[in-house]
């Protein structure tokens, strides 16, 4: 059972997605919070596995409280429910521990598979905006970078590379697995070498190191 929690400041919204997502099986909303003060007492109650965290809220806003609950509850996944003009927010989000972003108005589908996504060890980037967000943090000073030594980014091998290369571009593991023709584990396994080679957090940091170092716009099609 994966339980969630919703944090929106519109109570539309926070209870549309409760009555939608808690009529999944495999779903628990442990609650719903209009703001992230809410957010962290309702943690200490009942820790979520994954938050759904909108960005623009009263008193903590999402981005100071992806802060905070990564820093107190580092196991619990964070998805950050955006639009268009969020992406200062997304963009902080992100640093701060957030497992990727998704569009308000996604299907119900789409967010129930996001969910299940994350909760797994996936992180999900909307493809329609992953490479604008990611830029940002490649054109941002030294504190936004990412830094690997050249020799753990020449430890990877080519395979590792297209991975990694697939999460920079946003995918997730099933998009990786299906376009890359490997198994969904054998994905998880080459993510798992990435982030112990390359000493990074996430995927999230894979995807901003993607661009950072030009990484998304190799050709690997000689070397296959």
């Amino acid at each position: 059972m994966i339980k969630v929690m919703i944090a929106d400041d519109q109570e539309l919204i926070r209870e549309s997605l409760k009555i939608v997502l808690g009529s999944r099986s495999d779903i628990q909303i442990v609650a719903t919070a209009k703001d992230g003060l809410e957010v962290l007492d309702y943690m200490r109650l009942n820790p979520a596995d994954v938050i759904l965290m909108d960005i623009r809220m009263p008193n903590m806003d999402g981005v100071l409280a992806t802060k905070e609950v990564k820093e107190i509850y580092p196991d619990t996944k964070i998805i950050v429910l955006t639009t268009f003009d969020d992406d200062e927010y997304v963009f902080s989000a992100l640093k701060n521990g957030a497992c990727g972003y998704l569009l308000k108005g996604i299907s119900m589908d789409k967010l129930y598979d996001s969910i299940v996504e994350v909760y797994d060890g996936g992180a999900m980037i909307n493809p329609d905006i992953a490479m604008k967000i990611l830029q940002r943090f490649s054109n941002e000073g030294t504190n936004s970078s990412i830094t690997v030594s050249n020799q753990a980014s020449a430890s990877l091998s080519t395979k590792e590379k297209m991975v990694a290369q697939q999460i920079g571009f946003g995918l997730s593991n099933k998009e990786i697995a299906d376009k890359l023709h490997f198994s969904s584990g054998t994905v998880r396994n080459y993510i798992s070498i990435i982030l112990n080679k390359l000493e990074l957090r996430d995927r999230t940091q894979v995807a901003i190191w993607a661009v950072q170092t030009n990484l998304i716009n190799e050709d690997f099609s000689s070397e296959t």
